[in-house]
């Protein structure tokens, strides 16, 4: 007989920010600066989730992957466990480019309008998709019309 197994628990865990405040997103500029102070200073790229609230509230947040210098394999199903999970209304997607350059590749619209199809089938909005440096630059795929 094959071995069967029961999933009793995923976990995940809380999150210590350093500034005791809720997170709201309403501009692109506003996922950016989030982003920012979770991957903009990473030396390679990283593909982060925010997962929000009806309200647009960031309830959880997910390093989804780590990729190389200039290249992240990134695949819904891992996009969209941490939203699931945390039962979120939809979701913002960034990652940033270590070389400073915010202009999205042909791999990130590709990869955008693949979760964006995926979204809408499970019932996740993708709001948006942005880009940062690390600084004050970022690149909104939904303010620029690529989404």
């Amino acid at each position: 007989m094959e071995k069967v197994y029961e999933v009793l628990r995923i976990r995940q865990e809380v999150l210590e920010v350093k500034e005791k405040k809720e997170y709201k997103v309403s501009t692109p500029e506003d996922a950016s600066r989030i982003a920012s102070f979770f991957i903009g200073d990473e030396d390679r790229e990283v593909f982060f989730v925010m997962c929000l609230n009806t309200k647009n509230m960031i309830v959880a947040v997910h390093r989804c992957h780590v990729g190389s210098l200039n290249a992240s394999i990134v695949h819904p199903r891992e996009v969209f466990k941490s939203a699931i999970l945390n039962n979120a209304a939809s979701i913002i997607v960034s990652h940033q480019h270590p070389s400073q350059n915010v202009s999205p590749s042909k791999e990130d619209l590709q990869v955008t309008k693949r979760l964006i199809e995926a979204g809408r089938i499970i019932g996740i909005e993708v709001l948006d998709h942005v880009i940062v440096s690390g600084g004050d630059t970022y690149y909104s795929l939904k303010e620029n019309g690529d989404m």
